[in-house]
């Protein structure tokens, strides 16, 4: 009887946090996504990621907010993805997937680098990733920039060396003192696997003033999170599905602002 009560609870309380989830898109909620203080205008975003389908099941919740606005969202993804020599496959699926999201496959760049290799105990060259991106922030007039954490949500050695790829050179640059840059904000297991639950949590923690300049954006379109990720089919497996599913990511991302 108390596992069946345990079991109820959680569902409904899954229920409520969906709803709430739904609600939030139409209050204020953006306040702190602005430039200098002025009104939220239409930005050229530039996404960094490390692998094809970590804008799935990662950043699908920015992606919508962002492209759902009219902003010019880029993304650039710094492998190809080929640890199981599936590079190529996972080059297409990752088009697909920003086509489903929004984002048109011209504005997807994929690197394939011998110094940028899918794989655990790869690391990454950080002057090599900076200059890359300092190429797509020219060519495409980038005025902010979202990538991961310095833990990369999972703690992927490939997800934290994109952080400070970004960070390299580009905070100590004088002269890129107007781009802003963003990092989406890991959390522990718990919230991890908790789904919408988490956006109780995450509402709280951005409203504290310790915790910098954040922001929560929930996922306004949350089926696109598993319509994206299933056309990532060389990597959506039972667990990608069930980590989809129970993944505080899917329905919402805390990002902070790295000053």
């Amino acid at each position: 009887m108390a596992l069946i009560l345990i079991i109820a609870s959680f569902i409904f309380l899954w229920i409520i946090s969906l709803c709430k989830i739904f609600l939030l898109p139409r209050t204020p909620f953006t306040k702190h996504f602005t430039l200098d203080g002025r009104a939220f205008r239409k930005r050229n975003v530039l996404l960094v990621i490390a692998h094809p389908d970590d804008e799935s099941m990662f950043f699908t919740p920015t992606i919508n907010f962002l492209t759902s606005r009219g902003h010019n969202v880029q993304i650039l993804c710094l492998s190809n993805g080929d640890a199981d020599g599936k590079g190529n496959v996972r080059k297409q699926e990752l088009f697909q997937a920003c086509v489903s999201l929004k984002v048109p496959m011209q504005q997807v760049k994929i690197v394939n680098h011998p110094d940028l290799q899918d794989g655990f105990g790869k690391a990454w060259n950080h002057d090599l990733m900076a200059n890359i991106i300092e190429q797509e922030i020219t060519s495409h007039c980038i005025d902010m920039i979202i990538t991961f954490d310095k833990y990369g949500v999972s703690g992927h050695c490939n997800h934290r060396d994109v952080h400070y790829g970004v960070c390299s050179r580009l905070l100590h640059d004088k002269s890129r003192r107007d781009i802003e840059v963003w990092e989406l904000v890991s959390t522990n297991i718990l919230r991890k696997y908790s789904g919408p639950i988490d956006v109780w949590l995450s509402m709280f923690w951005v409203m504290l003033p310790s915790n910098g300049t954040m922001q929560c954006l929930v996922n306004e379109h949350s089926r696109r999170s598993f319509i994206a990720m299933a056309q990532h089919k060389s990597q959506w497996v039972w667990f990608r599905k069930l980590f989809v599913i129970l993944s505080s990511y899917t329905y919402m991302n805390t990002l902070r602002k790295i000053e």
